[in-house]
């Protein structure tokens, strides 16, 4: 496998930062990659974990709110017989 990065300025961030590591170049942009990575997806769960929550909020609001209105089964017995008939 090979990659060809064309730009020299990438090279010279991956020559430093593989002499200032003491690691090989494909050493220095695995682990550059690799933390990247992990950033990324912490990120990622972060924003899920938010989502989740503004969500639950909305729900737990949503459920403090009183009933108004007939519920299911009024509304299925008003529209139905007992034999399961529209009325």
């Amino acid at each position: 496998m090979s990659l060809n990065i064309k730009n020299e300025k990438v090279h010279e961030m991956v020559r430093r930062l593989a002499e200032l590591t003491g690691q090989s170049q494909t050493s220095a942009v695995e682990d550059a990659v690799r933390r990247r990575l992990e950033e990324v997806d912490g990120e990622k769960e972060r924003r899920q974990a938010e989502k989740l929550a503004a969500i639950n909020r909305v729900v737990a609001n949503v459920r403090r709110l009183p009933v108004v209105g007939p519920s299911y089964e009024e509304i299925m017995e008003e529209m139905y017989d007992e034999r399961g008939l529209p009325r």
